[in-house]
């Protein structure tokens, strides 16, 4: 058995991330929402575009306001309106100003903006109240972005801030990676899908949809395969139907050691090289990694690059099988998809624990839970469920994070400090 780190490193080793010319397509912007960027933007717009006020009040010249109070304001004649969205027609010379609205456009002349709580208007006059400093609430061109330069760099995931930018730069289409293709398939006499009647001795087959939307979440495309039965004919036509759409393979089932545990055989035999058969965490001690180089399977679409397909043999078990999916397989996917380097790992956090967590010692050992923060900032790592056994599967659900007590250790008290690989939505996956 491997440690769980040294397992990780072997399987981020083996990923051949995408490549920013065979890997990529172009999509419009309005479909680029959590698409990785694959080519880096650059925009021919200055931001601002020109200089601007940032506040509403009046554009001067800082020469005729800078001495002045409010027992000797500096008097000026009121020469145009300028709201936002309309050129200035005038230039503003000695002794006159510009009435400005916030994001208009700074008129000729004018070097500084008076916010209007610093003012009194009286019909075309305007008493300025306070002396400004120079250039003050004025936005100017190019001061955020120069046109040209960099803008969005590759392997950022484009989220809200990053969309509004791209559309403010009017880059309309870009270069993202295409999302990596997974196949899913069950394995085991046992299984029917959700839909049938269950017989004596029969379970649903809740890790195909578990791993679909898991996959999905993190990024990539599912392509499920079904339930295979526990037949070597049947496992090795669909291992090989599976090989040849995706770019990784998740098989539930059948990496063990029973009779009916035929997949390392299969991959064997359809010349995968094997580089871990288990891991000693708990629970997903049973994990099969292997790969099948390029020769062996066949261009997803034309154009694409060939790389070798990473294949993750998981436990039957649904709890296994996540927790294996969460702490070996998403790391995989990230580093596929073109994320960059420093963002491939998993997720620690420190947090207070709230419960005694218990183990064997012999085994790292991951116990689910609710990561939280607390009001001082503090994570917080709460227990859910009665029952932490590995069938249990119903108080899996809500669960963000999963404590880790180290080989050796057989328990970690309430209050003390745990490592929690986090697992939900709370801290978010960096896209720089």
């Amino acid at each position: 058995m491997l440690p769980a780190k040294e397992a990780e490193s072997i399987i981020l080793g083996l990923v051949q991330p995408f490549d920013p010319k065979l890997d990529a397509e172009i999509v419009e912007l309005s479909a680029a929402t959590d698409r990785i960027l694959a080519s880096p933007v650059t925009s021919q717009l200055d931001f601002p575009h020109w200089d601007n006020s940032a506040m509403d009040g009046y554009a001067v010249r800082h020469a005729d306001a800078k001495s002045c109070h409010a027992e000797q304001p500096a008097v000026l004649e009121i020469i145009e309106e300028i709201p936002a969205g309309i050129e200035p027609q005038h230039t503003v010379q000695p002794g006159q100003a510009s009435r400005i609205f916030t994001g208009a456009c700074m008129p000729k002349g004018a070097d500084t903006v008076v916010m209007q709580e610093r003012t009194r208007r009286e019909g075309t006059r305007v008493f300025i109240l306070e002396a400004p400093k120079p250039q003050a609430f004025v936005r100017h061109r190019a001061s955020f972005y120069q046109a040209g330069t960099p803008l969005l760099q590759p392997g950022i995931k484009l989220n809200a801030p990053e969309i509004a930018v791209l559309a403010a730069a009017q880059c309309t289409t870009l270069s993202v990676y295409r999302r990596p293709r997974v196949a899913i398939l069950s394995t085991g006499n046992e299984l029917v899908t959700p839909d049938q009647p269950l017989q004596p001795g029969q379970i649903v087959d809740s890790n195909q949809y578990a791993l679909a939307a898991f996959v999905a979440l993190a990024g990539g495309i599912p392509v499920p395969l079904g339930i295979v039965r526990d037949e070597p004919e049947a496992l090795k036509k669909a291992i090989s139907q599976a090989i040849t759409t995706a770019d990784i393979v998740l098989s539930t089932g059948g990496v063990s050691v029973g009779d009916y545990d035929y997949v390392d055989r299969i991959l064997a035999e359809l010349g995968a090289e094997i580089h871990i058969r288990s891991v000693a965490v708990k629970p997903g001690k049973p994990l099969t990694v292997a790969t099948f180089l390029p020769s062996s399977v066949s261009p997803l679409e034309k154009g694409r690059s060939t790389r070798s397909v990473l294949y993750f043999g998981l436990p039957g078990n649904p709890v296994s099988a996540l927790v294996s999916c969460w702490r070996f397989v998403q790391p995989a996917l990230w580093k596929l998809s073109g994320l960059p380097q420093e963002t491939w790992q998993p997720i620690f956090v420190q947090a207070r624990s709230h419960h005694d967590l218990h183990s064997d010692g012999r085994r790292e050992t991951y116990l689910w839970g609710r990561l939280q923060l607390d009001t001082n900032g503090v994570y917080e790592f709460h227990l859910v469920g009665g029952s932490h056994s590995s069938g249990n599967l119903i108080n899996l659900a809500q669960t963000t994070g999963l404590a880790v007590v180290p080989v050796g250790e057989t328990l970690i008290a309430a209050g003390e400090s745990v490592q929690v690989l986090s697992v939900g939505s709370l801290l978010g996956r960096a896209s720089s």
